[in-house]
């Protein structure tokens, strides 16, 4: 299976790394597609046979069938819709941005014609029952956020609070999945994520924190409904890179990428 990826930040390398680790013939990564800034460092951390480029026909002339988008809200909105009509199959990391409709739309009309849109479920548990609930029975929809002062530093929590002097738990946000995910774009992927599993963006309710005392990201969701009840929390050490984004994220992708190709898919 022939992988692409678009973006090569910490989220890429480690997908990149991941893939790379897995046994020969599992996916082959061909090619890198950055911004024409990052093409020099990206070919200086990479091997020779994987191709590094700006163009995004030349990226595809590569021939992937898979590709992973790890360049942001910005890059899957670029090259997302013509990846999709590429015929690739194309596994989304900036699921927030899913929350713009217009963007979502195009995504989708770009599908109808092509690869299918997969949307992992990154730093976070449970996907799956909340995705067998929705079809049981489904009524409440609830996500909570933990991290560290510094993991929402740069963010729309700067105008909520002062993030240097934060000294006990507070909620930075409170609102609709679609307002957090668009209002977050870095830290608010899972909140989309859970919103396309169970409810959808209006009627998922989401609360981000800062917390000092957190040592990773703390991911809860809790549903309720005719199923029953569930409660799912993960306990996540970030990236050394990047302590916007939990461990799991990259893996959640490789794991993602690697369902594609395979026999046995759990």
């Amino acid at each position: 299976m022939k992988v692409g990826i678009i973006g090569f930040g910490a989220i890429g390398g480690t997908l990149l790394h991941a893939l790379r680790a897995e046994p020969p013939g599992a996916a082959e990564v061909v090619g890198v597609l950055v911004r024409g800034s990052g093409v020099a460092r990206a070919r200086a951390a990479l091997p020779p046979e994987v191709a590094v480029t700006s163009d995004a026909a030349a990226f595809l002339a590569l021939r992937p069938q898979v590709v992973a988008e790890c360049a942001g809200h910005a890059g899957l909105a670029a090259h997302g819709p013509q990846v999709l009509e590429a015929g690739c199959d194309l596994v989304v990391a900036s699921v927030g941005a899913l929350a713009d409709p217009a963007l979502e739309a195009a995504l989708h009309a770009a599908a109808a014609r092509g690869g299918r849109i997969v949307i992992p479920a990154g730093a976070v548990g449970g996907l799956d029952a909340l995705g067998a609930a929705r079809r049981a029975g489904l009524e409440r929809v609830r996500y909570v956020a933990r991290k560290a002062p510094a993991a929402w530093m740069g963010t729309a929590a700067e105008r909520v609070v002062d993030l240097s002097a934060v000294r006990a738990p507070m909620v930075v946000f409170a609102g609709t999945a679609r307002a957090a995910a668009l209002a977050f774009p870095q830290n608010a992927n899972v909140v989309a994520a859970v919103a396309l599993a169970g409810l959808g963006f209006e009627r998922t309710e989401v609360k981000l924190m800062a917390d000092p005392q957190a040592t990773g990201n703390r991911h809860l969701v809790e549903a309720e409904g005719a199923f029953g009840s569930l409660s799912v929390a993960v306990e996540g050490r970030t990236l050394p890179d990047n302590p916007k984004t939990s461990m799991l994220a990259p893996y959640s992708l490789a794991r993602a990428v690697l369902n594609l190709g395979a026999r046995l898919v759990v």
